[in-house]
């Protein structure tokens, strides 16, 4: 939601990252994959309890999910490949993260997996938009930028102020609200692109 907007106003950020990649002969596909491994990193990471590393590949998730693309619109090779294969690291990527969290005792499993749905429904909906012709849509109120961004705040938070509130640390009332938003935001796509179909 927030986050994704404003994609096109950090290229000036990105651009020179981008310049040193190809420089040095880093591939889109390349970071795509990096991304997919650190996000099993992190899962690794939040589960046996190490929140900093986890929030550091979460970092390095980020970066890396923000410089394929980037990278490959640069060299003039975006294509459905490549989109197709950022998706499903995303995907896989958000439950090694998730997951990690709450099986690292974050949180109690019903809380995981209403966080773990809400996430991938939110997600499946904007790019289901796309298969039913309506065109992808990633409107709503948390999408994935968000997501990492508040990952990264909540770690740092449960990291420094460590505690509980009602039972949770930081990171656990953190996939309270991914559930919660997760399937609000869900339920704002899947609104978007009924009223589009009533329109064809």
């Amino acid at each position: 939601m927030t986050l994704d907007q404003f994609r096109p106003h950090v290229q000036g950020i990105v651009q020179p990252v981008v310049n040193l990649a190809r420089k040095i002969g880093v591939t889109p596909n390349g970071l795509t994959i990096a991304s997919f491994f650190v996000s099993i990193l992190a899962g690794i990471a939040f589960y046996a309890g190490g929140v900093v590393l986890g929030v550091v590949m979460v970092v390095f998730n980020a970066v890396f999910d923000a410089l394929d693309g980037a990278l490959a619109r640069d060299m003039g090779i975006a294509g459905l490949r490549g989109d197709f294969l950022d998706h499903v690291i995303d995907r896989y990527a958000d439950i090694f993260i998730i997951t990690g969290i709450f099986a690292g005792g974050a949180a109690s499993w019903p809380i995981g997996v209403f966080a773990l749905t809400g996430v991938l429904m939110s997600s499946y909906l904007g790019t289901q938009a796309q298969a039913v012709g309506v065109g992808r849509f990633y409107g709503g109120i948390l999408g994935r930028a968000d997501r990492l961004v508040l990952i990264i705040i909540a770690g740092v938070l449960t990291v420094l102020l460590p505690g509980e509130i009602y039972g949770l640390n930081y990171l656990g009332w953190l996939l309270v609200i991914f559930g919660v938003l997760g399937h609000y935001t869900a339920f704002q796509r899947f609104a978007h692109v009924w009223r589009q179909i009533e329109k064809k």
